[in-house]
């Protein structure tokens, strides 16, 4: 099986790179990691406070497509950072990658 890197890369609402990255340091990584998901990094990027990246590891293409669709359809998630993160959001790319560490 092959292990598989997500990277999401979002484009925010103008001046909320900082309370964006509260939200995921205290809310979000935290119950994703509750979840048995692997975050690998994630922040601020260096060229733009209004841009963000977060890099999530899976053991395979349908590990990863299964995890994510459980812990987006919890409740924790649901009632908890979900509706905050969106709003937050202007924009979302996504890549997945073989990992190869």
């Amino acid at each position: 099986m092959t292990k598989v890197v997500e990277i999401l890369q979002y484009r925010l609402q103008a001046g909320s790179g900082e309370r964006f990255h509260h939200i995921m340091q205290h809310d979000s990584v935290p119950l994703h990691q509750a979840a048995g998901i692997t975050v690998l990094e994630y922040g601020v990027s260096l060229h733009d406070p209004d841009a963000y990246y977060l890099l999530r590891r899976f053991d395979g293409m349908v590990e990863m497509e299964q995890v994510l669709q459980a812990f987006y359809r919890s409740q924790a998630w649901l009632e908890g950072p979900r509706t905050e993160i969106v709003t937050l959001i202007e924009e979302s790319h996504r890549v997945v990658l073989p990992y190869q560490p």
